[in-house]
């Protein structure tokens, strides 16, 4: 079978989205008729795909065909939903994020903690440890715990067993 498409995060996308102060650019959803951010959790087939809501329930999703036609919903994507009244374990699929305006979503903080798979509301920055603690340490335990591996197997492996085994 064919390669999956990887989508990638549009880095000028990002920082024309982010060098705007005002208003978010991308599109909400209208809490007035009850939409909400929804992640596409397992696609079924048939035009359905079940996702994880906002308010932290599972409902099975329909794709409208004018979408279905156009953008792809896959595994993982950042949707808008809008549920059912009638039905509330079902609703129907309205928008799809890329994954650059998914991240730029998370990072305005706008994302319940509960969809936001696309990194924190706020971004942590650690890379630049000037006392060189934490990476020296880290070096060190990787180190134990790659020697006390080491050992165990050592000790499970025996001639005796191996012999009994195969003899």
């Amino acid at each position: 079978m064919g390669r999956r498409f990887q989508e990638k995060v549009d880095n000028e996308e990002l920082a024309r989205l982010e060098s705007d102060v005002g208003p978010i650019r991308v599109l909400m959803p209208n809490i007035k008729i009850n939409e909400m951010f929804a992640i596409a959790d397992n696609i079924l087939g048939g035009r359905r795909v079940s996702v994880i809501c906002a308010d932290g329930k599972t409902r099975m999703a329909r794709i409208p065909g004018k979408m279905r036609r156009r953008q792809w919903v896959r595994e993982g994507d950042l949707i808008i939903v809008w549920p059912w009244d009638f039905q509330d374990s079902k609703a129907d699929v309205k928008h799809r994020y890329s994954k650059t305006q998914a991240i730029y979503l998370s990072r305005k903080g706008v994302l319940p903690e509960i969809v936001d798979l696309f990194g924190s509301g706020e971004e942590i920055q650690e890379d630049s440890d000037e006392s060189g603690i934490w990476s020296d340490s880290l070096k060190e335990t990787a180190n134990e715990e790659n020697q006390t591996e080491d050992v165990e197997i050592d000790e499970r492996i025996d001639t005796d067993d191996i012999d009994d085994l195969f003899g």
